[in-house]
């Protein structure tokens, strides 16, 4: 009698099998083992001519959904049905929320299993959580699976029916979503009152006074009794007071002179307020809080966050990760208690148990929040865990104890002194007791560091008291736009509002990014002309679909067909083939909307037009000669175009381009232009003769006005060849690329090593002995998020003889091979990655074309790079037929040694 189990990811089945008898058989599904069709080839050719089979939904039969099996995991799909054969008993253990309800139902209709089956739900995988949830095993929830289900559907019909409006009324390739365009709709209006925004200025003055030799800062407040204005006071739209504000407001040369009149006045002390503050813990995490925190703290993106977080989960670190709920089991909150009494001692503990209750009707995805697993929780220390799956767990460790220890007693006081006719204010803040910011103080890793920052220690004063006044300055202020939303801002308002499930924001947020919507620079997310063109058009004529309450009644909508209280067929039928329903409304605005219009983006202060073109976006403007357009730089964003730019821009069309002077040894011009990629230099004219003259870039951070003649004479000899290397003797160069400037040890058919050239070395004047200086030290990680370290080392290419490694990236792990990255899909784990499965996706990858240097979004203007990108893809396509070859034998000897052992057949990732 034997067993068997299936979750969704191979790491998850490991960590399980060690908790079930040997009678148990635990095997991975790989996620979903099936979907709505995804391409036009996999649409089933029985339904091909059908004209709802693109859709992947049968809206004229009831909503069907037209369910395939991808082609990638036909295999799994056939290695579960054979496991089932050995089987008298089938459990269904796949995560406790929706979608892996869906999950199981889907794999129930496709093995169609003839033994019994239960399903097995855990929010831990610990032990004792997987004993005790094999007692307590129950049926498939079908409203629930229904509720998923008719998410999947009603996403479905909003991205197909609308993605192919944009095609033809902005640009190829556009897409939109229900939550989707609604989060980049968030952005644009954040960038819009940015652009409307008025700044305005005022100034005040900063004394330092000091009392018993301990000084403190005092701001002005008021003059004659009447309040000075600060940056609240301004109207945002006009950069002046708001109207009826009774407030005075210093320009410089008031607050000079106001300064000279109390310059050597003496100070005295007219009142003093003390006012005791109680803080009490924030709750344990949820998703959301979790982003959110990840974000500002370890500077991690939400798929980042929830990558490591599956981990953690997966390896038995933490309770399930996907989850609306702030509530704590009885077990966690003994556990929480249990760490507090230990290292912190009673007094830090709460007096009674603290039990947090969730206030969204939503939060019904999991029974606990996010913590450590387990009856005991692991210190992190304890944990054996390093890098950023230690720091995320330290995370989720600290909040959690946090949660069950006393309230921090604090001390705010507030001290008004006078000089003249100016009162100034000073605040200061005592922490009498500390509570629970000894574990956990939101916005700062290291709690001893945050407890110090958060006290301000005033002297000991009374009224009357006289301070000397140690320095007084005049100080201006301007005040400021809006800040753009970050990931966790985003999240934040995202959750606020209702739009959307915290599960599904990571994977929003990802799609936001690599459709164009939005650049994410310094961990804001700034949305680019697209989104404003595809924004106005959907607010233009489908406002409901970008409309925050109406996306929020969605979701709720959606729970209460999860809980039965409403019915999922009435609901999309109206929604989508009622008389107001979807179908309807594009079918009657498509005739309405003009394309050139909605091409069109409409800036403040920008008299040309910007328009959505096929290769990005462009200016337009009438002149003398008739409409001028010119190309506007790819990295530059609507909240960066400003009059002067676009004044250049149409100017270096109309007029050609600035020549800063004639090269000292050919005589032929130099030029500054701007073209899609940014600003370079080039030297001569184009020309019959001389298509394609020499660019260079301008080194990142340099101004155009800033280029003199011998700058862009010396970026014009880049690449410069520094000599040989004295080992190889391979040259060694030093050029600008798109991470900035970096030199190069060239070994040809070897390889290349790279090392980035750092201030206060130059790139234009870097010595070769500098060069091999670099060359020698062991290479840096790219971003924080790469390590230098493999997170696993699977062997020797065959052909090749290199290592290939996996790595952790931006986006997740990938493996890596010479000039070719492969990521890993997002239900393949690391510990169970094979050498055969990296040599299967670096070849599918390098068939494609795949190299690194070719990736889109790593767009060169060098055209020397350009050359070498496209003799990298010459010679990966030659490789091509010789690695399938290689890749083909090696499955012929994997299928044999799987059928000697069966066990180990899907543990290998597919």
């Amino acid at each position: 009698m034997s067993t068997l189990v299936i979750v969704e990811s191979p790491t998850k089945a490991r960590t399980i099998r060690n908790f079930l008898p040997s009678t148990y058989r635990v095997e991975a599904s790989m996620g979903h083992v099936r979907d709505l069709p995804s391409s036009a080839e996999e649409i089933p050719e029985a339904v091909k001519g059908e004209k709802w089979a693109q859709l992947g939904v049968n809206v004229e039969a009831d909503f069907e959904p037209l369910y395939v099996i991808p082609k990638d995991k036909k295999k799994i799909v056939k290695e579960l049905k054979d496991a089932l054969k050995d089987a008298t008993e089938l459990i269904l253990a796949t995560d406790e929320d929706r979608e892996g309800e869906s999950i199981s139902w889907h794999l129930l209709q496709i093995l169609k299993p003839k033994v019994p089956i239960k399903r097995m739900v855990f929010h831990e995988i610990t032990r004792e959580a997987i004993r005790d949830a094999l007692t307590h095993c129950r049926d498939i929830d079908n409203r629930v699976v229904q509720a998923q289900e008719t998410r999947r559907i009603l996403d479905r019909l909003v991205g197909y029916t609308l993605s192919p409006l944009l095609w033809k009324k902005i640009a190829w390739g556009l897409s939109a979503g229900r939550v989707q365009s609604v989060a980049v709709r968030l952005l644009v209006r954040r960038e819009r009152e940015r652009r409307a925004f008025r700044q305005g200025s005022y100034w005040d003055l900063k004394a330092l006074l000091e009392k018993g030799k301990i000084s403190f800062d005092a701001k002005l407040v008021t003059v004659g009794n009447v309040k000075v204005a600060n940056g609240s006071d301004f109207d945002e739209n006009t950069g002046q007071i708001i109207s009826g504000r009774r407030v005075l407001l210093l320009n410089e040369q008031q607050a000079r002179a106001l300064l000279s009149r109390i310059q050597n006045k003496p100070w005295t002390v007219t009142n003093l307020e003390e006012r005791p503050v109680t803080r009490k813990p924030s709750p344990p995490f949820t998703t959301s809080t979790l982003q959110q925190e990840a974000n500002r703290k370890l500077r991690l993106g939400a798929r980042e966050t929830m990558r490591i977080a599956q981990s953690l989960y997966e390896r038995g670190f933490i309770t399930y990760m996907r989850t609306d709920s702030v509530h704590l089991s009885e077990q966690a909150i003994a556990a929480a208690r249990s760490c507090v009494q230990e290292l912190y001692g009673s007094e830090y503990l709460s007096p009674q148990p603290r039990k947090y209750t969730t206030k969204s009707k939503g939060a019904q995805e999991a029974h606990e929040a996010i913590r450590p697993a387990g009856s005991t929780f692991r210190t992190p220390q304890q944990t054996g865990l390093d890098g950023i799956d230690f720091r995320l767990y330290d995370l989720i460790w600290k909040r959690t104890v946090a949660s069950q220890m006393a309230d921090s007693r604090q001390t705010h006081v507030t001290v008004l002194t006078q000089v003249e006719d100016a009162g100034f204010r000073s605040s200061g803040k005592r922490i009498d007791f500390p509570g629970f910011l000894r574990a956990y103080v939101e916005g700062s890793d290291d709690p001893d560091a945050a407890l110090e920052d958060q006290e301000v220690i005033l002297p000991a004063l009374k009224v009357g008291d006289k301070p000397n006044c140690k320095d007084l300055e005049a100080v201006g202020h301007e005040t400021q736009p809006p800040a753009r939303y970050t990931e966790a801002s985003l999240v934040k308002m995202l959750e606020s509002e209702g739009v959307g499930r915290p599960s599904t924001y990571a994977s929003i947020i990802g799609t936001i990014v690599d459709r164009g919507y939005a650049k994410l620079i310094a961990n804001a997310l700034i949305p680019t002309f697209t989104a404003f063109a595809v924004t106005t058009l959907l607010e233009t004529h489908f406002p409901d679909l970008v409309d925050t309450g109406f996306t929020s009644r969605m979701e709720q909508t959606l729970d209460e067909i999860a809980t039965g209280e409403a019915k999922w067929l009435p609901y999309l039928q109206k929604f989508y083939t009622g008389e107001t329903g979807l179908a309807t409304q594009v079918k009657e605005q498509e005739s309405q909307i003009d394309a050139k219009v909605a091409r069109t983006v409409v800036l403040e202060n920008i008299s040309a037009k910007v328009c959505i073109g096929k290769f990005g976006a462009y200016l337009e403007s009438e002149g003398e000669e008739g409409v001028v357009k010119a190309s506007i730089p790819q990295d530059l964003t609507p909240a960066d175009l400003d009059p002067e730019q676009v004044e250049f821009l149409l100017k270096q069309k109309t007029e050609g381009p600035e020549k800063l002077g004639l090269h000292p040894e050919t005589g032929e011009p130099i030029y500054v232009l701007i073209g899609s990629y940014g600003p370079y230099v080039q030297l001569g004219d184009v020309s019959e003769t001389n298509k394609k003259p020499k660019r260079a870039s301008l080194p990142k951070g340099t101004d155009k006005d800033s280029v003199t003649l011998d700058m862009a004479v010396s970026l014009l000899t880049l690449p410069r060849l520094l000599g040989t290397h004295p080992e190889t003797g391979a040259k060694v160069q030093a050029n600008l690329g798109m991470y900035g400037p970096y030199v190069v040890h060239d070994q040809g058919k070897v390889g290349k090593d790279y090392r980035s050239i750092k201030p206060p070395d130059d790139v234009l004047t870097i010595t070769l002995d500098r060069a091999l200086e670099l060359l020698s030290q062991p290479k840096a990680a790219r971003g924080r998020s790469k390590s230098a370290t493999p997170l696993k080392e699977l062997g020797a290419h065959p052909e090749s003889g290199e290592l290939i490694n996996v790595y952790d990236g931006r986006y997740g792990p990938y493996v890596k091979h010479g000039d070719i990255n492969a990521s890993l899909s997002k239900d393949e784990s690391v510990e169970n990655f094979t050498l055969q499965r990296a040599l299967e996706l670096l070849a599918t990858k390098e068939a494609a074309g795949g190299g690194k240097s070719s990736s889109k979004s790593k767009k060169s203007t060098k055209t020397a790079a350009a050359k070498s990108e496209t003799a990298t893809e010459k010679t990966a396509a030659k490789k091509t037929t010789a690695k399938k070859t290689t890749t083909a034998a090696k499955k012929t000897t994997t299928k044999k040694a799987a059928t000697a052992t069966t066990a180990k057949k899907t543990t290998k990732s597919s």
